[in-house]
C-alpha cells in the first residue's frame, strides 16, 4: 500500500490515511487472535463460544469505522478460519449441535448494514438497483419466515441470505478506492490458497484428530469421506467440502492476476488440495472462468497466462502422481465419463425430478427458516435442505421474493458482461470469471449462500466497482 495513500470512508464520508491508522488497526486483529488462544489454553474454551462472536463483532465494527481496508481483510479471514476454530473447541470441551460460533462471520458481515441504509436510496440510478432487489426479494422471505416457521432459524436464514448482498454492496458503494480494495483482495486470496492450501494437505495425510472427531459427530461420512489417513475428502479450515472448493476456485482463479514469489508455492499447494477436496462442480467452475479470463484480455495477457499456466502444470502434475492421490483424483475425474452411474449425480437428477415443478408452484414460498418437499409415501410435505440454488431460490422466496432476487442477479451479470475493463486489467476479468462460473453452479448447489454466495455476489461488485472507477477517471481527465 502506498505510505501516502488517502482512501475515502464511506460511512463517515471523509478521507483517511490506512498508514495513520493501520497500527490501531492490528492492534485491534492481533488482541482478539491473542484473546482467543487465552481463553482457549487457559482453560476456558466452552466460553469462547459466546466470548469469540462477540468480540470479533466489536473488532468488526471497530474496523469498518476506523479502517475499512482492513475491514474487508478481517470479514474474509473470518469466513475462512471460523469453522476451524469451531472444531478445536469441539474437541477440547464437546460437540455443540447448535453451531453457535458459526454464526460469528455472519455477525461481521452484517456490519455492513449500515453502508446499505445509508447509500441505497441515492443509488438506485447509480448502478445499486441489482442489489436492492435482492435485498427486497430477501427481505419478502424473512417476512413470510416469520408467519410460517420460528424466529430462530428465520433469523438464521436472514443472514445467510443478506450477508452477500449487503457485503457485496458496501464493496460496490467504495468504487472510489477500487485500486486498493483490489490489492488487498489479492492479498488475502493469495494468502489464503497458500495457507488453506497447506493445511488441506495436512488434512488427507495426517487426519488429525479435531477433524476426525468433526467428521463424527457432524455424520457427514457420505459427503466428506471417512475419518481417517487418506480417507477424507479435502475441506481445510472451513466446515466442508464445498464451500472449501468454492473458495480454492476463486483464489486458483486471482492467482492468474496476482505477481510475486508466493503465487508458486500458493499454487502447488493450493492446486493440490483442490483436487482432492474433489468438488467436481468448482473444477468445472474454474475451467469455465479460466476460459472466460483468457477469451477476455489482451493477446499479451494471454501469454503471460499460458506461461503461468504451465509453470503452475509442471509444480502440481508430479505431485498428483504420488500415491494415494493419484487414485483418488484419477477415480474422481473418471467419473465425470460415467455421470449416469454416480450417486451424486444420480441424487441430484432425482432431486430436481422430484422437486421441480412442486418449486415454481410456490408463489409464496415458505419464508426463510424452512425449505420443504412432498414425501413420496405419505404425500406429507417435510423440511429438508435444498441441494439446488434455483429450487431453493423458488422454495423460499416463493415467486414474489425469487423475481426481485434473480432479478438483481440477472442484472448484474448482463452489466459485468457488457464492460470492456477487462480488455486491460485482468483482476476485472477474472472477478467476472468467478461471479458468472459461481452463477452456473447455482444449478447444482446453493452457491448464493455462505461464503459461496459472499464470493458470487462479492466478485460481480467488484467487476461493478471497476466500471464505475474507470468511468469517473475518463470523465476528469
Amino acid at each position: 500500500m502506498i505510505s501516502n495513500q488517502i482512501l475515502f470512508n464511506s460511512f463517515s464520508q471523509t478521507h483517511f490515511s490506512p498508514k495513520e491508522r493501520s497500527l490501531q488497526g492490528w492492534i485491534a486483529i492481533l488482541g482478539f487472535l491473542l484473546l482467543t488462544m487465552v481463553f482457549y489454553f487457559a482453560g476456558a474454551a466452552a466460553i469462547l463460544r459466546l466470548v469469540y462472536p462477540v468480540t470479533a463483532l466489536v473488532v468488526a465494527v471497530f474496523l469498518y469505522l476506523r479502517h475499512p481496508i482492513l475491514y474487508i481483510g478481517f470479514t474474509w479471514w473470518v469466513w475462512f478460519l471460523t469453522p476451524f476454530a469451531t472444531r478445536l473447541v469441539d474437541y477440547r470441551v464437546g460437540w455443540d449441535p447448535t453451531r453457535q460460533m458459526l454464526i460469528t462471520p455472519y455477525l461481521v458481515v452484517f456490519v455492513t448494514i449500515v453502508t446499505f441504509l445509508k447509500h441505497f436510496p441515492r443509488t438506485v440510478h447509480q448502478g445499486g438497483l441489482p442489489f436492492i432487489l435482492a435485498f427486497f426479494g430477501v427481505f419478502y422471505g424473512f417476512l413470510v419466515g416469520l408467519v410460517y416457521n420460528t424466529p430462530i432459524p428465520v433469523a438464521r436464514g436472514f443472514l445467510d441470505w443478506l450477508s452477500p448482498i449487503i457485503f457485496a454492496f458496501h464493496l460496490f458503494v467504495n468504487w472510489r478506492d477500487y485500486p486498493s480494495y483490489r490489492q488487498n483482495l489479492q492479498r488475502i486470496f493469495l494468502w489464503g490458497v497458500l495457507l488453506m492450501g497447506a493445511y488441506g494437505i495436512y488434512q488427507f495425510v495426517v487426519a488429525p484428530e479435531w477433524d476426525r472427531y468433526w467428521l463424527t459427530e457432524s455424520k457427514m461420512f457420505t459427503s466428506s469421506g471417512d475419518p481417517e489417513p487418506f480417507g477424507m475428502r479435502v475441506w481445510s479450515t472451513l466446515h466442508s467440502a464445498g464451500p472449501f472448493g468454492s473458495v480454492m476456485q476463486t483464489g486458483l482463479l486471482l492467482l492468474f492476476t496476482s505477481s510475486g514469489t508466493l503465487i508458486f508455492p500458493a499454487s502447488a499447494v493450493g492446486y493440490l488440495s483442490f483436487l482432492l477436496a474433489q468438488v467436481r462442480s468448482s473444477w468445472g467452475g474454474w475451467l469455465l472462468g479460466i476460459i472466460m479470463i483468457f477469451g477476455s484480455v489482451k493477446p499479451r495477457i494471454q501469454m503471460r497466462l499460458i506461461t503461468i499456466i504451465v509453470v503452475m502444470a509442471m509444480c502440481v502434475v508430479p505431485l498428483v502422481n504420488i500415491e494415494p492421490i493419484s487414485t483418488v483424483v484419477t477415480e474422481r475425474l473418471e467419473s465425470f465419463s460415467n455421470l449416469q452411474e454416480d450417486t451424486s449425480f444420480k441424487d441430484r437428477s432425482g432431486n430436481y425430478d422430484r422437486n421441480l415443478s412442486l418449486a415454481l408452484t410456490s408463489g409464496l414460498g415458505s419464508g426463510l427458516g424452512n425449505t420443504w418437499k412432498v414425501n413420496e409415501k405419505t404425500g406429507q410435505i417435510e423440511v429438508f435442505v435444498v441441494d439446488s440454488g434455483i429450487l431453493d431460490m423458488f422454495f423460499t422466496l416463493g415467486w414474489f421474493g425469487a423475481i426481485p432476487y434473480m432479478g438483481g442477479l440477472i442484472l448484474l451479470l448482463v452489466s459485468v458482461s457488457k464492460h470492456t475493463e477487462a480488455r486491460f486489467d485482468s483482476f476485472v476479468s477474472a472477478a467476472r470469471a468467478i461471479g458468472i462460473s459461481s452463477c452456473a453452479q447455482l444449478i447444482i448447489s446453493s452457491g448464493m449462500l455462505s461464503i459461496s454466495g459472499m464470493i458470487l455476489w462479492g466478485f460481480l461488485a467488484m467487476a461493478m466497482a471497476a466500471h464505475k472507477y474507470y468511468q469517473h477517471q475518463e470523465m476528469t481527465r
